[in-house]
């Protein structure tokens, strides 16, 4: 029988607070994961720099990004399973290490192989910190109002990284060089490591160790491809070979991994897992906030500078203002899934952020844009965080905990592939286009249908059903199959 767990019907308890220690391991485990999001934007602004410093070509500035994305896109799920046959903390600690020592050699990189060598082990450290890190913290904290303020926590330095790094990568460039933007990661690093294995308990799955290799390599195989053609695409377009065969590659790599998934005996990915409601349909709402508000960001960086003529250090602070809000919104996020459940925030947080982005179309070439452009991309991101914090809610809660590995890195898959394809998609409409302005504006009206469009079908997707024979509505029917 369903338990009618509606917001008018249970009273949800109040968030406790969290013990000394808890909040110690929270601390570890969220400045790991803000460590990892800040290396996403923070080099950004010091590219051009970075490229006459190493003698790096216009055309190549690009690898100093995809070199980290290929990887820690690509070895998510595996390592999010290995975590939880092997030993999550282990892999943590591994991952952290491999990323402190990659940054130290990006740092002082000497040519531009030895820079790329750096990024590319960065993205492989990234790839075991995020499943591991997010894993421990779901079986750390139990399932309910504690772990729906970590994810709180844990979502909003997610959010304020990005942001930070941007702010952060400019300042840093400007005064200590390019060089400066890697040592910050390494320091992040050599700060969370030796604080971590005194505080993190071991957590793996009861079964005997078994890894799915063929599931291990096509799925690897075809998110590295997919990841590749997308990020190469943003750059040269669809129309190069490199890109078509390795697009065409990872679809097919991807297809066969579903069929091996389907016959194997330990599967990587469980099936009937991707067909639970909560999975399916939160990670869709997770992939659409990712994707679409990385290209809000980015066209919007176009526009502030090439529009307006801020400077990069004005249209950082532009963005400053959208990390401050996504910190109050973190604080609250939490709040308001015990109040309304984290299917109605998921589905209520994409249309808001859809309708924001809609009132982007009202930018114009005038100086008063700036203060349009700061208030609503501000507020979207509120409506953002609100998204990440409930869909990670809705994929992980229900998930018993030897499989919070596999659901973790799913989550994290969505969020590296979001933040990868979104650019390649939707941003190249502006860069290619002849007029910037009409550019922006197609993109914008592409963003909002399609967040709009995902926030009816997530509702739908998630929307309560009554249980036959029993006279009550599951109001967040996570965890059924």
């Amino acid at each position: 029988m369903a338990i009618d767990t509606s917001p008018t019907s249970v009273a949800k308890p109040a968030a406790p607070r969290l013990a000394p220690r808890d909040r110690l391991v929270l601390f570890v485990l969220c400045a790991a994961q803000f460590m990892v999001s800040l290396d996403f934007s923070v080099l950004n602004v010091a590219l051009p720099v970075l490229g006459a410093d190493l003698g790096m070509s216009p055309s190549a500035l690009q690898w100093a990004v995809t070199a980290f994305a290929l990887p820690s896109g690509g070895f998510l799920l595996l390592f999010g399973r290995i975590g939880d046959l092997y030993g999550r903390r282990r892999l943590f600690l591994t991952g952290l290490a491999l990323f402190g020592a990659a940054s130290l050699l990006a740092t002082f990189a000497w040519d531009p192989a030895s820079f790329l060598a750096g990024r590319a082990l960065q993205g492989l450290g990234a790839a075991a910190i995020v499943p591991t890190g997010m894993s421990l913290l779901t079986t750390t904290f139990p399932e309910g109002p504690a772990r729906d303020r970590a994810l709180g926590i844990s979502g909003t330095l997610l959010s304020l990284g990005f942001t930070v790094g941007m702010v952060a990568g400019g300042v840093l460039t400007d005064l200590l060089g390019w060089r400066s933007t890697m040592g910050l990661l390494a320091l992040f690093a050599l700060i969370v490591l030796p604080l971590a294995p005194g505080l993190l308990p071991e957590s793996r799955t009861s079964e005997g160790p078994r890894l799915d290799v063929p599931g291990a390599v096509t799925v690897t195989g075809g998110l590295l491809s997919l990841i590749y053609a997308l990020s190469t695409a943003a750059e040269h377009g669809f129309a190069r070979t490199d890109v078509l065969v390795t697009l065409v590659a990872g679809l097919l790599l991807l297809a066969a991994f579903a069929v091996v998934e389907s016959r194997t005996a330990a599967p990587l990915v469980s099936l009937p897992m991707l067909r639970r409601r909560t999975v399916a349909w939160g990670n869709l709402g997770g992939l659409v906030t990712f994707s679409m508000m990385s290209t809000v960001v980015f066209v919007l960086t176009l526009y502030l500078q090439e529009v307006l003529h801020l400077t990069a250090f004005e249209t950082g602070l532009v963005f400053g203002v959208q990390g401050v809000l996504s910190v109050v919104a973190g604080s609250y996020a939490p709040r308001v899934i015990g109040r309304f459940g984290a299917r109605r925030t998921l589905a209520g947080a994409l249309a808001g952020q859809g309708l924001l982005g809609a009132a982007l179309l009202g930018l114009g070439e005038g100086g008063a844009s700036v203060w349009l452009a700061t208030a609503a991309v501000s507020l979207a991101s509120m409506c953002h965080l609100g998204a990440i914090v409930s869909y990670g809610l809705t994929v992980t809660s229900g998930v018993p905990d030897e499989e919070q590995g596999l659901a973790t890195g799913l989550v994290t898959s969505t969020q590296q592939v979001g933040l990868t394809v979104g650019i390649p998609l939707l941003g190249v409409l502006a860069t290619t286009s002849p007029d910037l302005m009409s550019g922006v504006r197609t993109v914008l009206v592409l963003d909002t249908a399609i967040v709009l469009a995902a926030a009816v079908l997530v509702g739908a997707g998630l929307r309560a059903r009554r249980t036959a024979g029993s006279g009550t509505v599951e109001a967040e029917p996570l965890g059924t199959r």
